[in-house]
């Protein structure tokens, strides 16, 4: 069979263990061949539902509670051993009461740190499987326009938010479409953009922590590229962009800018 080649790299493509040439000659077949696209959308949503059914690590509800009273404990028995010392060693105990507290709250910073770092990490995994998952799919999108005009107002009472969209005259660009996506079970919009031979998903979704309402929160520089696609993100009005392809960094970097000035 000639596609046995091909699916045997699929796995590895959805993996991102294939080097940067085959990845692009792995997608082109994609693109053309309906067997190995519908293989491929099959083992997208395989990874996908594993993921799902994963439990997140999510910290002890009691955690707080716990370091609370292991310091208050701490304070009891230095206090009961500074009056039974001398009065020239009584500073021990509170030396060793404050060196417990900056070390557990060290531990509390690094593991915040650490958690925040692993669900950008998950986050971004789980949006380039649902941009894998649409170049393989037969029907990308629920909306098929080129027109702004008809896919903005496609999306109203589908998801709880508007957006504005970028005029395209004049760019490389084409707007194929949209559709519904979702990220941890919030409704959010997919518009799948076009360049070239390469395709783009821009996710649309609502800012769930703390963010500015009137200006542009910055993009985040560290997540430049996830499981070899190239990614931009920002924060803006409340909305979180999201950018994935496997265009070059300048046709991210112009998509990303039009869509900001759009906004």
């Amino acid at each position: 069979m000639a596609c046995e080649a091909w699916s045997g790299k699929l796995d590895a493509y959805f993996d991102g263990e294939l080097p940067g040439d085959e990845v692009l000659a792995v997608q082109q077949h994609l693109r053309e061949c309906a067997a190995c696209a519908a293989e491929g959308l099959a083992k997208v949503q395989q990874k996908l539902a594993v993921k799902t059914a994963g439990q997140k690590f999510a910290p002890d509800p009691a955690f707080r509670a716990r370091i609370e009273k292991s310091i208050a404990s701490h304070r009891r028995s230095s206090t009961f051993s500074s009056s039974a010392a001398e009065g020239r060693r009584g500073w021990l105990p509170v030396f060793e009461i404050a060196t417990v507290a900056v070390v557990l709250l060290i531990g509390v910073a690094l593991f915040l740190t650490l958690h925040r770092g692993r669900d950008e990490q998950q986050l971004m995994s789980e949006l380039v499987d649902q941009h894998v998952a649409t170049l393989a799919s037969s029907n990308p999108v629920d909306v098929v326009s080129t027109d702004r005009h008809t896919v903005k107002p496609w999306f109203e009472g589908k998801i709880p938010f508007t957006f504005n969209l970028p005029e395209l005259q004049g760019s490389s660009f084409l707007l194929v479409g949209g559709r519904v996506s979702y990220l941890s079970q919030a409704p959010g919009a997919e518009l799948i953009f076009r360049v070239r031979q390469h395709q783009i998903s821009v996710f649309i979704f609502q800012e769930r922590g703390p963010a500015g309402t009137h200006e542009d929160a910055g993009e985040n520089a560290a997540v430049r590229t996830a499981l070899s696609f190239e990614v931009r993100s920002w924060r803006h009005n409340g909305l979180r962009y999201f950018v994935i392809g496997d265009a070059s960094p300048q046709d991210l970097d112009k998509l990303s800018e039009l869509i900001k000035a759009a906004g």
